[in-house]
């Protein structure tokens, strides 16, 4: 981030680690061996958790931020927060994603299922309503969030021609939804094998575009 002026990104989306490795902490809840997460996801290097060095650059590149697991960092942040509800029943994963967003003071709550083979059902009226399973996202990565969150998050808090950040890219859900809505967007990704399976995936959405 250092290479870039004060103030270049009009928004920052990031969803940073907030442990150093799935191997070595309890995830969500429970505890996932090397080999069930390579078995799933293709194997995970060492994560690095941020600290204050890379929150200070990330507040001087960006004029506005939404930074998920805020509750896990030990930086002094604003009081704007975003919880999003997986409504996922009775899961043993979390029931919600807490994020920071500099953009308000008050609470907001977005509502997507994000439970295996159980999502895109959305709540009306009382009721849950099935989502199509055909239309389903392939998790690549342990910590992936549905595009449709990040769509969600850009209709609400961009403005057309802003200039997005994302310096955790992971499974290039944030890359999708900002290709899907004409954001110019910069993402950044260490892990070498999860870097390909992100280019992969956003380049087989640019292509199912074309198609279409």
């Amino acid at each position: 981030m250092r290479q870039y002026p004060d103030d270049y990104f009009d928004l920052a989306i990031v969803d940073p680690p907030y442990f150093s490795g799935p191997e070595k902490r309890k995830y969500y809840g429970r505890k996932i061996s090397p080999i069930g997460v390579r078995r799933l996801y293709g194997k995970t290097s060492e994560w690095k958790v941020p600290d204050k060095d890379y929150f200070d650059e990330l507040f001087r590149v960006s004029k506005n931020q939404i930074i998920w697991g805020v509750n896990y960092f030990d930086y002094s942040f604003g009081a704007g927060r975003i919880v999003w509800d997986k409504v996922n029943g009775q899961s043993s994963f979390s029931d919600c994603e807490l994020a920071y967003c500099s953009l308000h003071d008050s609470v907001r709550m977005f509502r997507y299922m994000w439970n295996g083979m159980m999502q895109g059902k959305s709540i009306s009226e009382g009721h849950i309503q099935q989502g199509n399973k055909t239309l389903n996202e392939v998790r690549i990565h342990p910590t992936q969030k549905p595009v449709n969150l990040y769509l969600w998050l850009l209709q609400t808090y961009a403005k057309e021609g802003d200039k997005i950040l994302d310096t955790h890219v992971g499974s290039a859900s944030s890359l999708i939804a900002c290709k899907e809505l004409g954001f110019e967007y910069t993402g950044c990704e260490l892990d070498t094998e999860i870097f390909n399976k992100a280019k992969q995936r956003l380049e087989t959405y640019e292509m199912q575009v074309k198609l279409f």
